[in-house]
C-alpha cells in the first residue's frame, strides 16, 4: 500500500503545463464520460411555455415545461436562414413550425406563448406554432420596458 502513494505524488509533479500538446491529448480522456450522458426523453408534458424572442436580426423560439426546463428550441439561423433574412417574418414562421413539430414529438399539446422583443416575427411565430398543431392557450407580451432607466444617446449631427 505504501508503494502506491509515491507514484501519485510524482504524477502531480510531472503533470505537463496547460499550454503543452500533452495536456491537450489528456483532454480526450474526459470524452467517454460526456459521451455516456444520454439525451433526456420528454413524454406527455401536456401544457408548456413557448418563449418567442424576436429581435430585428433573429428569432429564437424555445419550448419549456412549467418549471422553465428547455424541451426544444430553434433559431432562424439554425433553420437555414443567413444574414438579414433571419429577421424576416417568414424565417420566424419556419422556426416556430420546426419547434412546434419537435414539441409534438416530445408530447406537448398546449402552450402559453410568451413574446419578447420588437422584431417583425412576433405574430407569425405564433401562427407557426398553431400551424404545427399546438394549441395556444394564452399570449403574453413580456418585453422588458425601462422605467426611465438608461440615459439615451445624444442626438446625431448630420
Amino acid at each position: 500500500m505504501a508503494e502506491e502513494h509515491p507514484p501519485k505524488a510524482s504524477e502531480k509533479e510531472s503533470r505537463p503545463s496547460a499550454g503543452s500538446s500533452a495536456g491537450q491529448a489528456g483532454a480526450s480522456a474526459g470524452a467517454p464520460r460526456s459521451a455516456a450522458r444520454k439525451k433526456k426523453v420528454w413524454k406527455n408534458i401536456g401544457v408548456a411555455q413557448a418563449h418567442i424572442q424576436s429581435s430585428f436580426n433573429n428569432t429564437i423560439v424555445t419550448i419549456t415545461d412549467e418549471q422553465g426546463r428547455v424541451i426544444v428550441w430553434a433559431t432562424a439561423g439554425s433553420c437555414g436562414f443567413k444574414g438579414t433574412k433571419k429577421g424576416t417574418p417568414f424565417a420566424a414562421q419556419v422556426t416556430a413550425d420546426t419547434v412546434g413539430k419537435r414539441a409534438l414529438e416530445a408530447g406537448v399539446k398546449q402552450v402559453h406563448a410568451l413574446v419578447k422583443g420588437p422584431g417583425s416575427g412576433r405574430e407569425t411565430a405564433i401562427r407557426g406554432l398553431q400551424a404545427a398543431g399546438l394549441t395556444i392557450v394564452s399570449i403574453r407580451d413580456v418585453t422588458p420596458i425601462p422605467h426611465d432607466g438608461c440615459r439615451p444617446p445624444k442626438p446625431r449631427r448630420v
